[in-house]
């Protein structure tokens, strides 16, 4: 199960970047989304996330 950004939420800071293990997030035009193929499930991301934007799909 990968994780998704809620980008209502996202404020694009990249903490989830920096904490992301499997280079699964990757940012377009400070977009942010995680590639599910490449997701662990480690919720490294969610956990860093400030704003609470990341969760479980």
């Amino acid at each position: 199960m990968a994780y998704k950004i809620d980008t209502d939420n996202c404020v694009a800071c990249g903490a989830c970047l920096d904490a992301c293990p499997s280079t699964a997030i990757i940012e377009k035009d400070s977009v942010y989304s995680i590639i599910a193929d490449k997701c662990v499930d480690c919720a490294a991301c969610e956990s860093t996330c400030p704003n609470g934007a990341i969760s479980a799909s």
